[in-house]
Parts: structure tokens; sequence; C-alpha cells
């Protein structure tokens, strides 16, 4: 079981290392949803997002993952190669026979190529990835099949799959019982274990307890206060 400490550090824009926000903006519809933005995120911990719903903690992953452009203001991301985004709801139509397997093995598509043959090293992380989130005996079980809280655990393996420098997640322990909630921040360990960099939105007082540092946001701003998980 993952243990955790006393709570994470606000995390606050010094130099050197990590990624780096400089001022950022970004507008939906003309109305600002990051407004001056300046934070670090440091480099293989895990960093918790923290903030009331409307705050900009998913547009925030979404610059990080390089999907929303700032209107202005810079992203500084050193020595990454790769990133997975791991969303809180993964729309996949019944009709279509996807196994939990063929769900987590899109992970490796990236690095393998769409219409390309696993090696034996992607089938090996496809099977540690399904064991990380506790679906072992779910692996040729149909996706229409699972609870919900089962399928949101295979794209969550997916995401693992992608064996990324930085893993962004957006509240992956909404609508969990507390077993999977467990479940995620012990994955949240074991993907800092690994060397990733680690980016999770969430509101579950334990997946803080569990990071490094926190970011917090209200109305789209860093909120510069005094913060720990525990707060």
């Amino acid at each position: 079981m993952l243990t955790t400490g006393p709570g994470p550090q606000l995390s606050l824009p010094p130099a050197g290392g990590g990624i780096v926000l400089d001022d950022v903006w970004v507008d939906h519809d003309g109305v600002d949803a990051l407004r001056g933005v300046s934070a670090r995120i440091h480099p293989h911990c895990i960093t918790a997002v923290a903030g009331p719903n409307g705050s900009g903690k998913s547009t925030l992953l979404g610059v990080l993952a390089g999907i929303l452009p700032p209107r202005s203001g810079g992203v500084s991301l050193p020595h990454r190669r790769s990133t997975a985004l791991v969303v809180q709801r993964s729309e996949v139509p019944d009709r279509i026979p996807l196994t939990v397997r063929d769900v987590v093995a899109m992970g490796r598509w990236a690095d393998v190529g769409l219409w390309r043959r696993l090696r034996r090293t992607d089938q090996v992380i496809i099977d540690d990835c399904i064991g990380l989130v506790g679906l072992d005996g779910y692996r040729g079980r149909p996706l229409h099949a699972l609870s919900g809280g089962q399928r949101q655990r295979a794209f969550l393996a997916q995401g693992l799959a992608r064996q990324a420098d930085l893993v962004l997640l957006d509240e992956p322990t909404t609508g969990l019982d507390s077993s999977s909630r467990a479940v995620v921040t012990e994955v949240l360990a074991a993907e800092k274990s690994r060397g990733a960099t680690v980016v999770c939105v969430s509101h579950d007082d334990v997946a803080l307890r569990a990071a490094d540092h926190l970011l917090r946001l209200d109305a789209g701003c860093v909120v510069t206060g005094p913060g720990t998980a525990g707060s």
C-alpha cells in the first residue's frame, strides 16, 4: 500500500528543471480559462492540481498535453519525449467488440504504430499495466460488460501502457469506490518510481495527500496563499 506523507507543498515557479509555465493565458469562446498562470511542475514527482469546478484545472492539463495552445505566455517542457493524457470519461460504443486487453493495447500504438504487430516487450507492458490496475481476471472481458469503475481502470491502464515521460490524469478517482481509489494512488506512486512526471487533477483527499507538490487554482489563477493537501 502507498504510504502518504503530511501533504505536498504549494508549487511555485523557481528556476531550473521541470516544466515551467510563465504567465500563461488561455481563453474559451472569449472567456479567460487560465489567467496569468505561472508555476513549476517538478520532474519525476507527483503534482496534484486542486480547485473548485471551473477553476481551470482541466484547461491546465490541456495546455500541458499540447492540445490547448495559450493565447499568451510560455510553457517550457525540457527533456519531454512523450505524454499520456487520461481523461475522466472515454466513450466507446457497446457495438465495438473491444476487450480489456484490446483497450490497453491501444496505449502502445503511438510507440509501435497503428498497423504494426505488437512486440513481445509490448505484450509484457500491456499485461503489467492490466495487473497494476487490478484487472488481471478481466483481460478477455468485453468492455461493455464491465462496471463503470472497471472501465475507468481499463482506460487508466491504457494511459499507463504509453510508458510516457509526462502522465496527465483528469479526476482519475471520480466515481470509484474506496478500493479502486486506493489502486489509483498506488498507480501514481508506481509511475513516479518509473521516473515519470505525474500531474493529477483531483478532489480526492487521498490522492492529494499522495502527491509531492500541490498547485491550487481558483478562477483561472494560481492561489499563492499557504497550501497543503490537507488544508
